[in-house]
């Protein structure tokens, strides 16, 4: 293997596995780069663990049951859809509209500036809120 070689490996942030190999320390893989988001990360190879310092399985158990799991609140349709913005305010039932997931329905606000969505993909957590001055 060489700098600029293609490689299989996992990317945390979008999931697929076609990489560059961007750099070799010690005759191993030290970074590699995914070609489809761009992120520069340490080599994950496919079927390996991760270092225990980074592992969140219950966290990514729960996570994967609540993508799975259908809307725990119907969408309203009387209520307009809204375009997605980490900045504004949402509450539970609203429509709102994510470039990235699609529509979704706020199923509940899981904290002050987070709120869980469903989309035709399943649950996320999402921010909102940011900026806005608290009394």
């Amino acid at each position: 293997m060489k700098v600029g070689a293609d490689i299989e490996a996992v990317c945390g942030r979008c999931g697929e596995v076609w990489h560059v190999i961007v750099a070799i320390a010690g005759g191993e893989i030290a970074k590699v780069e995914c070609k489809q988001c761009g992120r520069l990360h340490r080599y994950r190879q496919i079927g390996g663990r991760r270092p225990a310092a980074r592992t969140a399985t219950r966290t990514r158990k729960v996570n994967a049951k609540a993508r799975t799991a259908g809307p725990l609140v119907e969408a309203d349709p009387s209520r307009p859809l809204k375009i997605y913005r980490s900045s504004d305010c949402y509450a539970i039932g609203d429509r709102i509209e994510h470039p990235r997931f699609g529509a979704g329905v706020v199923d509940r606000v899981a904290g002050p500036e987070k709120v869980q969505v469903f989309f035709p993909d399943g649950h996320r957590l999402l921010v909102h809120g940011r900026g806005t001055r608290r009394s």
